[in-house]
């Protein structure tokens, strides 16, 4: 077994390779001509082994079935072997002058080798066989560069033009050993099955070329460029029907080969000629139907024309790679600032301060000093009293002090004013330490968005499919795309192409999302250069959404205290909101705009929502004195329908699902009342035409109480979301009884895209 592990089958498959193509070089002309001396001298050249190769030459030369022409190819061989051995030795790679030592090794070919001479050559032996020397040498140089084509860079890069003349060249003679050797039906049926492989491979016009290459041999063999011609109809005949499938791209083939069959008069000809000729065009056919679909992706997968475009792919994940890299270490940073922020400063030693403090000022003249000192407890529980209160007075003073202090009232008047410079340092100390954390949560904040973008930077793009077909797509639509990327998946899917300045985005859209049976939308449209464009395409969300908002101020003012807000977050998230500040007329409106616009800013850079609403609640504490503002707000994905739902101090929210009404409450306070916020939270899945309805505390007031409210809103049927803010707001007015206040109703419809 660990020989079977051990066997290099790479070496052995790829001597046999050289052995096969040396026995049809020898057997392509039909005078014995040792052309295999080609790839023998080709084989040396890209370094192959020549105690491997050097003894294939003769062997091969079996096929001449006589014993001098093999010692005059032994002869040439050894002497390529000698040569090989030298530069060995002297640790050097032959240069240019291989080609001398391979005229040299025509010497017994022109002296030995038994040669029956061409017809249309009427020179002596040795001229005629030295003029095919000077063509085999003339063909050394073309051999190396398909063999070396062959070996290092099929299926890795891109050939060049000198390599696909040499290929075809090589193929050529090999063509002509296989029809020498076994018939033009054999050269005929191996021609159309790569013709047919290839055409399903390629799958485009690069396989009339290779068609036209195919049919070489057989041009030689006829002495006729029809085959050319009849070899190129057959490729454009596959492509043109591949479309509808491989089988019928085999059917396809198979009849225009009995066409050709018929021109040619193949039915006039004797049975087993007719049997065998159809036999030759069956085989192609049954390669073209019946070649596994896995093969055939494992194949694609190697060649050149199919292969991804790496590179640019790798670059765009190691270039997201590195930027989420550096974004992770930014995060770091500020979760360090976070922590810097919040070490607050104690104080515990203050009680030892002020108790030196009182010592040094005023019991340091005290006659009584030292029997008062002997305890410090009875002062320390005064100060204790004080620090709590903010002052002391004759009550607070414990019963030692009240009977051994001999000046009981100096010593409140120096307590309370040390206390009133405490009173004022702990206010300062009070408002630095809010403010530290005011900072540490906004560090936080940040430190959450940039790890989230690092993480989402970091994860590599998962290339998609499906870019061949939107090419075919756009083409066959007089489209002519370049650069085409698919990548991402599900609500990632993106497509990025190249076009001309001038294409229709809606049109190539639509055309896209035909071709990759995904509804797509379009993101972006970024000018190149002159005359060319990046349209970038997204999957679209599965829901839309329409707004409806219906407001009117408080009776006697001119604007309302309410503001609302609609803000797409990002292409597949948007935020609604409605804010009621405390009051109304324009100081109220300020207090709920300011907040609006607060939480927009902080949404929109993707902050997190309990960060987004302690801070917001500390800055509007911080504003000014008995500034208030109730909220209603919601986040909604339109890929899911999922809505987060946030209510701060506001009346019931609604949700109209078809016959359904859903009361959306929350008990909390308003922002700005306490230095905490504790928001009531919640989060629901809305559906295709489903309504959601804010209000402000205008519209249940007017109504009087939740179950009228609920009972008028049942008996609604909503179809449009701004006539059903239209048509509540109508009812509170009409409803409305007492004190009037600002009434505002914000409505949410969702949409199936």
């Amino acid at each position: 077994m660990s020989f079977l592990r051990s066997f290099p089958y790479k070496s052995a498959a790829a001597l046999c390779a050289a052995a096969a193509g040396m026995l049809l070089f020898d057997l392509a002309l039909p005078q014995q001509t040792p052309l295999a001396f080609l790839l023998l001298y080709a084989m040396l050249a890209c370094g192959f082994s020549p105690l491997a190769c050097c003894p294939l030459y003769p062997a091969a030369s079996a096929v001449f079935l006589s014993l001098q022409a093999t010692l005059c190819c032994a002869l040439q061989a050894a002497f390529l072997l000698l040569v090989a051995a030298v530069y060995k030795r002297l640790r050097r790679r032959a240069g240019a002058e291989r080609i001398l030592f391979a005229a040299l090794a025509q010497l017994p070919y022109i002296f030995l080798f038994p040669h029956a001479g061409y017809t249309f050559f009427s020179l002596p032996a040795e001229a005629h066989k030295a003029v095919v020397a000077a063509g085999m040498l003339a063909g050394c140089v073309p051999a190396e560069y398909a063999v070396r084509a062959v070996t290092r860079r099929l299926f890795r890069c891109r050939l060049t033009g000198a390599e696909h003349v040499s290929l075809c060249l090589c193929w050529l003679i090999a063509g002509m050993g296989v029809g020498n050797a076994a018939g033009s039906l054999a050269l005929a049926a191996l021609s159309m099955c790569a013709l047919a492989l290839f055409s399903v491979l390629l799958g485009n016009s690069a396989a009339v070329p290779f068609s036209v290459a195919l049919s070489l041999p057989l041009c030689a063999a006829e002495v006729s460029l029809l085959p050319l011609a009849v070899y190129a109809v057959f490729a454009c005949v596959v492509l043109a029907v591949l479309p509808y499938g491989r089988p019928a791209a085999a059917l396809a083939l198979f009849a225009a080969y009995l066409v050709r069959c018929l021109l040619t008069g193949l039915f006039a000809q004797d049975t087993l000629t007719i049997v065998f000729t159809l036999l030759a065009g069956a085989l192609p056919a049954a390669v073209c139907a019946l070649l596994p679909a896995s093969l055939i992706k494992r194949i694609r997968e190697s060649l050149l024309f199919y292969r991804e475009r790496v590179l640019p792919r790798i670059a765009v994940n190691r270039s997201r790679r590195a930027v989420g890299e550096q974004l992770y270490e930014v995060s770091a940073l500020f979760r360090e600032i976070e922590s810097a922020f919040q070490t607050d400063v104690t104080n515990e030693g203050d009680e030892k301060k002020l108790l030196d403090a009182l010592k040094k000022t005023f019991c340091a003249n005290c006659s009584r000093q030292a029997a008062c000192c002997e305890d410090d407890e009875p002062l320390s529980r005064l100060i204790r009293v004080g620090m709590a209160k903010g002052k002391v007075n004759l009550i607070d003073l414990p019963d030692a002090l009240a009977k051994g202090c001999a000046n009981a009232a100096g010593l409140l008047f120096a307590l309370n004013k040390q206390l009133g410079e405490y009173t004022r340092y702990a206010a300062q100390e009070n408002a630095a330490r809010e403010g530290r954390r005011l900072l540490a949560r906004q560090a936080h904040g940040v430190s959450e968005i940039l790890k989230e973008i690092a993480l989402e930077q970091s994860a590599e793009y998962p290339f998609a499919q499906g870019e061949a077909a939107l090419e075919r797509a756009l083409q066959e639509h007089g489209i002519l795309g370049s650069e085409i990327f698919t990548y991402g998946e599900d609500a990632s899917f993106t497509v990025s192409m190249t076009l001309p300045d001038g294409c229709d985005a809606k049109r190539v859209c639509r055309i896209a999302g035909e071709a990759l049976a995904l509804p797509l939308a379009i993101a972006e449209r970024i000018p190149l250069t002159h005359g060319r464009m990046c349209l970038v395409l997204r999957r679209k969300p599965r829901y839309d959404a329409a707004f409806g908002i219906a407001a009117r101020p408080k009776q006697g003012e001119i604007r309302s205290g309410d503001t609302h807000s609609v803000l797409r977050i990002d292409e597949r998230r948007f935020l609604v909101a409605l804010s009621d500040g405390m009051g109304s007329g324009e100081n109220a409106r300020d207090v709920s705009a300011r907040t609006l616009s607060l939480l927009e800013s902080f949404y929109k850079a993707k902050m997190p929502s309990e960060t987004v609403l302690a801070t917001v609640n500390s800055l509007i504490a911080f504003s000014a004195d008995e500034t208030f503002s109730c909220l209603d707000l919601a986040a909604v994905d339109l890929d899911t329908g999922e809505a987060d739902l946030v209510k701060i101090g506001s009346p019931a929210a609604f949700l109209l699902s078809g016959d359904e009404l859903k009361i959306l409450e929350g008990a909390s306070l308003p922002i700005g009342m306490l230095e905490a916020v504790h928001p009531a939270t919640m989060r629901l899945t809305m559906k295709a035409d489903d309504h959601l309805l804010f209000m402000s505390d205008g519209i249940p007031a007017a109504f009087g109480s939740t179950a009228d409210l609920c009972a008028y809103l049942s008996g609604l049927k909503p179809v449009n979301p701004q006539a059903l803010a239209e048509n509540v707001l109508s009812a509170a007015i009409a409803r409305a009884k007492g004190p009037d206040d600002d009434m505002t109703v914000l409505a949410v419809k969702l949409i199936a895209t």
